[in-house]
């Protein structure tokens, strides 16, 4: 006691001697983390005080001799010159504000090259010589200093070439114009003129049609009766029917490529097959006949040429039926008794399997699909270079196909934000599945996108296996997804918890506010990237664990898209017990390949349809912003792309920063904004993936007994814990308490019966995570 009261004596003494601060020390240490601010500010005051004296709009003549100066340095150049000076300290006063846009030192370079190369034009423009530039003509002394000598030296080509290569270099480091974008841009022109020459031509196509329309009036002849038709049903020669064919979106539109992602070389080419004008116009003539043959009068006025079916837009005619009067009045043809012919149309076509629209969204027509007699291959590049996947400007967006006008189809994952995708064997899931992950992985660094695959079928989806993309590796075990899920499950509450913590409402959002350096330092947040979840069988997983498969879906369906989290499900039994209701309601973009009966279709897609698909990756696509679904004939990657693409990838030297927390319990996910990410190899991640000590720690409670958690916190909240407690506060029978304090006692968790006896003193604290502690010292 009495050394105690010594050293606190001896602590007061010293207090009292330290010297108290005095008030400019105070204000130094204030201003120090705002020296950068302040710096900002003392240049953008003495720029403008500088500016408005050369303007002559300051009444002291102290500034006389600085502005005099400044003329015969710079001349006509020095106007620019300090207001860039004072741009410069005004980006130095907003530093700690979230600018839209942060200046690179290789554009500061470029201005300073830019203004060097306008000063020596000035001077050349105005002449005068050295005197010319003492009078602060033209561009001064640094103006005459880059002509006149380099002119009497080199000679004026010289000199004019000097300038134009200074004034390039300056132009390409402020815009950041590389050889690459050049390339590109010269591109992308020359392929808007081919466009627009297209629409010219078709434009004039269609002015000669209409200027060669007969002026007849339309009829159809009943027996010995003819009945003029109204103008709307007037009937189409060869050079009015309306044949469309992707021509302007299948131009490439290129556009700006991270230099690390891979280039369009590793993709192929696919060339497009589809009907002749002869094949098209026996058709059309078959579509019309049939129809007339069963008394029903409608013309083919439209034609859309797709990779797989062609569809004939067949509109409606009228019908002579006698009215409630007893006279002859014009009915129109019912869109249903079209559509009742679906059968007799393709034993009249000699096709296997055909579709009717009726009628197709937005036209007013009934859409006859047929299948072409060759199908194209829809190759990943052809649509990723079009105009319709371009516009998405998306990091998201995937490629699906072209539809039955041939018209690229692409669509951002994270607006539909979840995909269920269902279809027989054969008929082209995994094929999609693949060229989803290629078109992701081909347009994103791992920095951006991070992947999770679970293929139960074990042979589809192991090929991205070394991806840096790739969380952990490809998961085969249906014993093991259950854990991913549940991680998934964690990783979106802990994403939730740091959008809280900076008051951000999304995934864009809260990158877009870390980007301060500020928020950035005090939080020590990092980037989180997107994750998309790929699952190549949902049935296996609802046989084997149908409630933990469906409740884990649907609530990372239900609340993932705002943390950047999507998935995409693939199966090929769609029945009730797999797509179950809850399911359904939580995906509401779905894709149908070929099913075997209409029962599977509603099920997929709540309609018909799918059962008359032609399978090999054929299929329907329904968005969730559209009431019908759209017919696409999917995408193609072969495997020679796909090793190109993986290849490239596993060649990926840039460190990958890790994301997530290691640890999975959720005690410690509100530390989650205070933790530092560090860079981690990409074998150590493929090694041991974010939810292997889940899995482990889910798997050493099934096999001890599943309320060992409770008996845990039982634990950390007692000092001392009895197997009689444990009974009452659980709820459960003597032997079954018993055999969890034996656990406990085997996790070191409480102490040695025969010292505590029937009361055993804990020795884990509230704060700890003991079950954690214990499974990774048992590692």
């Amino acid at each position: 006691m009495a050394r105690s009261k010594r050293n606190r004596s001896s602590q007061s003494n010293n207090k009292e001697v330290q010297p108290q601060s005095t008030w400019d020390d105070r204000l130094i240490r204030e201003l120090i983390p705002w020296r950068r601010e302040i710096l900002g500010l003392l240049i953008f005051l003495a720029a403008m005080l500088t500016f408005l004296a050369l303007l002559g709009l300051t009444a002291s003549g102290l500034l006389e001799p600085w502005t005099t100066f400044l003329r015969r340095l710079a001349g006509w150049g020095i106007y620019p010159l300090v207001l860039i000076i004072a741009g410069l300290g005004l980006y130095l006063l907003l530093s700690r504000l979230e600018l839209p846009y942060h200046v690179k030192p290789g554009q500061v370079i470029g201005l300073e090259l830019l203004l060097l190369a306008v000063l020596a034009l000035l001077h050349l423009a105005v002449g005068g010589g050295l005197m010319g530039a003492l009078a602060g003509r033209g561009g001064g002394l640094i103006g005459w200093a880059l002509s006149d000598p380099l002119v009497d030296f080199l000679g004026p080509f010289l000199t004019a070439l000097f300038i134009f290569v200074l004034f390039s270099s300056g132009l390409v480091l402020l815009l950041r114009i590389t050889w690459r974008l050049t390339i590109e841009w010269l591109n992308r022109t020359s392929l808007q003129l081919q466009i627009w020459s297209k629409e010219l031509e078709i434009d004039i196509a269609e002015r000669e049609a209409q200027r060669d329309t007969r002026e007849a009036v339309p009829a159809i002849t009943f027996g010995d009766r003819t009945v003029p038709l109204p103008e709307i049903n007037a009937g189409l020669d060869e050079d009015q029917l309306i044949i469309i064919e992707d021509s302007a979106s299948d131009v490439a539109q290129f556009q700006g490529r991270d230099e690390g992602l891979p280039s369009f070389d590793a993709l192929e080419d696919g060339a497009v097959i589809s009907m002749s004008r002869e094949e098209v116009d026996h058709k059309k003539q078959t579509i019309e006949q049939t129809l007339a043959d069963f008394g029903l009068p409608a013309t083919v006025t439209e034609i859309r040429r797709g990779p797989a079916v062609t569809q004939f837009g067949v509109q409606p005619g009228y019908l002579e039926k006698p009215g409630p009067d007893g006279q002859l009045k014009l009915h129109k043809v019912r869109v249903n008794q079209i559509a009742s012919l679906q059968k007799d149309l393709a034993l009249a076509l000699e096709v296997q399997r055909l579709r009717i629209e009726a009628p197709v969204p937005g036209r007013g027509i009934v859409g006859v699909e047929v299948p072409n007699a060759a199908t194209s291959v829809v190759r990943i590049k052809s649509v990723i270079e079009s105009e319709p996947y371009q516009i998405l400007e998306s990091p998201l967006a995937v490629a699906l196909g072209r539809d039955v006008a041939g018209s690229p189809v692409a669509t951002d994952l994270a607006t539909l934000p979840h995909l269920l995708i269902a279809g027989t064997t054969g008929s082209g899931k995994s094929v999609c599945l693949n060229a989803l992950i290629s078109c992701l992985v081909f347009n994103n660094t791992p920095d951006n996108l991070r992947l999770v695959m679970i293929d139960p079928k074990k042979v589809e989806l192991i090929r991205f296996n070394g991806m840096p993309h790739l969380l952990g590796k490809v998961e085969i075990e249906p014993d093991r997804v259950i854990g991913v899920l549940r991680w998934l499950t964690s990783e979106m509450d802990r994403r939730y918890e740091l959008f809280a913590a900076i008051g951000a409402k999304h995934i864009k959002d809260y990158n877009r506010k870390i980007r301060s350096r500020r928020l950035a330092r005090e939080l020590k947040a990092v980037k989180l990237p997107y994750i998309a979840v790929f699952v190549d069988e949902l049935a296996d997983l609802m046989v084997m664990y149908p409630a933990d498969v469906e409740r884990t879906l649907c609530r990372l369906a239900q609340m993932a898209r705002a943390t950047g989290i999507h998935l995409v499900v693939a199966t090929q039994r769609p029945s009730t017990d797999v797509i179950t209701g809850l399911i359904k309601a939580n995906f509401p973009a779905r894709a149908s390949f070929a099913v075997t009966s209409g029962i599977d279709s509603r099920v997929i897609l709540d309609s018909v349809g799918a059962e008359h698909l032609l399978g090999k990756g054929d299929m329907l696509f329904l968005p969730p912003d559209a009431n019908a679904p759209v017919r696409v004939q999917g995408c193609f990657v072969s495997d020679h792309e796909i090793e190109a693409i993986v290849s490239h990838w596993q060649k990926y030297s840039e460190p990958v920063p890790a994301f997530y927390l290691p640890a999975e319990s959720r005690e410690g996910a509100a530390r989650a904004a205070s933790e530092v990410a560090t860079e981690v190899d990409r074998d150590e991640l493929a090694a041991d993936a974010p939810w292997e000590k889940l899995i482990v720690r889910e798997s050493f409670i099934n096999d001890r007994d599943e309320m060992l958690e409770q008996a845990i916190e039982l634990a950390k909240k007692h000092d001392s814990l009895s197997t009689s407690l444990i009974q009452r506060r659980l709820r459960i029978g003597y032997p079954r308490a018993a055999r969890l304090m034996e656990a406990l006692y085997e996790m070191g968790m409480v102490e040695n019966p025969k010292e505590g006896g029937r009361t055993r003193r804990t020795y884990v604290k509230e704060e700890e995570d003991p079950l954690d502690d214990f499974l990774s010292q048992a590692d």
